[in-house]
């Protein structure tokens, strides 16, 4: 079938459909296991795509892209050890379904960032909007600004810091894990949580339902100093610790008058 050659030299066939892989443009410029490519001009499908041809194909450790523009669903999917450097800002659903990856993100992030993350560490310099590490099963999430209404929503492992402020829900229906939050944290705290644990040195505007004051030991002392040392953090300030009351353990076999007993 005959091919048309269109804008930045992706070939189409003659029912206007890109050909297998045509859209990876190979734009990078690539130093030993570095590359460097500018997303500017580039759609979404075409970041992915060269970020997949950089690191399967090229076996490149170190990927820098520049002028992300906020696009959505950049950085998806990444299910190999590597370092990823986004300069500027991402829009939803950045870095998730991932395993293995490094990355800083230079701006803020949309809402849905890193969601159901395996492994890794991601860095976000500014602030992250709702639903941030959604589903999060391994590795860290760090938020050097302020985060959305439910962070960390049905989160079943892995660290979520955040050195400002988070919104409501925060830690809804948690599972496992923990939460280390600086700053003030809005309505309903661990909301209908069944373990982990949430680390809180601000002020809470509410607890959420099943989530009650725990106490603290020495794990605690380590794992909080642990992890400040590890991602520069400096000094960590103190502490208040939340974890599971699991009164709603056996909820859904309860009558009705005792559910209002329980709640």
């Amino acid at each position: 079938m005959e091919s048309l050659v269109g804008e930045r030299g992706i070939s189409y066939d003659a029912r206007g459909l890109a050909e297998p892989d045509a859209a990876v443009l190979k734009v990078s410029e690539i130093e030993g296991t570095r590359a460097v490519f500018d997303a500017k001009e580039m759609s979404t499908r075409q970041i992915n795509l060269e970020l997949r041809w950089l690191l399967y194909e090229q076996g490149m450790r170190e990927v820098t892209v520049r002028n992300p523009g906020a696009k959505h669903s950049i950085g998806v999917g990444i299910l190999t050890r590597c370092k990823l450097h986004f300069e500027g800002s991402l829009g939803y659903f950045g870095c998730g379904l991932i395993d293995g990856p490094e990355i800083v993100i230079d701006g803020r992030v949309g809402w849905s960032a890193c969601e159901n993350m395996m492994s890794g560490v991601v860095t976000i310099e500014r602030n992250a909007g709702s639903l941030t590490a959604a589903a999060l099963r391994g590795g860290d999430v760090i938020v050097k600004g302020q985060v959305g209404a439910r962070t960390g929503i049905d989160q079943k492992g892995g660290t979520i810091i955040v050195l400002g402020q988070a919104g409501s829900m925060t830690g809804f229906m948690m599972q496992r894990g923990r939460q280390i939050l600086c700053g003030d944290v809005g309505h309903g705290l661990g909301d209908s949580m069944y373990d982990g644990t949430i680390y809180v040195a601000g002020k809470i505007k509410s607890l959420g339902i099943d989530c009650v004051p725990g106490e603290w030991n020495d794990a605690d002392t380590e794992l909080i100093e642990r992890k400040f040392r590890i991602h520069g953090l400096g000094s960590p300030p103190e502490f208040q610790k939340f974890v599971c009351g699991k009164k709603l353990y056996n909820y859904d076999n309860l009558e009705p008058a005792e559910r209002k007993l329980v709640l």
